[in-house]
């Protein structure tokens, strides 16, 4: 029998410096380990949920909150290494004009589902890289995202008891790279955008500036 273990990506193409990801989500994580990005990670400790309070209240839509949420990350990690490039990013949930969070229990993440049920949503995907304090790059990206109206109650219930931890890991209580993916009646958009970075216009940016080759 052939040992199949499974190697760790090789770093195609890196010519600079790694980047910094002021995060510690393991599925940003990936996504860079997968694309062969050399990085190394710091989280922020930035007041989310203080920001994300301060600006529902002005009334911000989605893209505002992600966007800045996103930029304060890197720029407190940043103050640490100011010759570095530091990437900061953040996703929102957006529908019918309300903006979702990480369900903080299993209760509050069958009511984002019944909330969802039936209805298109977004998912608003922001990156930035900040190096010596200021911002040097952004992007944004959006995915669409439609819950089968007739996903029951007891679908919905069956689906959080089999997902476990894992519906609390992002907003909307899902993850659609698993079992969540049973939940869509459509999905447009980038399948990086989905997971919370708009990964393909990153690579591009880091071909351009020397840290990937061309």
């Amino acid at each position: 029998m052939i040992d199949e273990a499974r190697e760790e990506p090789r770093l195609i193409g890196s010519a600079g410096q790694p980047i910094v990801l002021a995060s510690a989500s393991i599925t940003r994580r990936r996504l860079l380990e997968g694309a062969g990005v050399p990085h190394v990670i710091e989280a922020s400790r930035v007041d989310e949920d203080e920001i994300k309070t301060s600006l529902r209240a002005e009334g911000a839509p989605g893209s505002d909150i992600a966007e800045v949420l996103a930029e304060a990350k890197a720029v407190y990690v940043g103050r640490k290494h100011p010759d570095k490039m530091v990437l900061g990013a953040d996703q929102v949930l957006e529908c019918d004009g309300r903006t979702f969070d990480k369900p903080v229990d299993r209760e509050d993440a069958l009511g984002q589902l019944q909330a969802l049920r039936g209805k298109r949503h977004s998912l608003i995907s922001y990156a930035v890289i900040v190096r010596g304090g200021g911002r040097i790059w952004q992007a944004v990206d959006r995915a669409t995202l439609e819950v089968r109206a007739d996903a029951s109650d007891d679908f919905l219930n069956a689906y959080l008891d089999a997902a476990g931890s894992d519906a609390f890991n992002g907003p909307g209580g899902y993850r659609i790279e698993s079992l969540g993916a049973q939940l869509f009646s459509r999905v447009d958009g980038s399948h990086f955008t989905i997971l919370g970075l708009p990964l393909l216009a990153l690579l591009d940016y880091l071909r351009a500036n020397g840290v990937l080759e061309t």
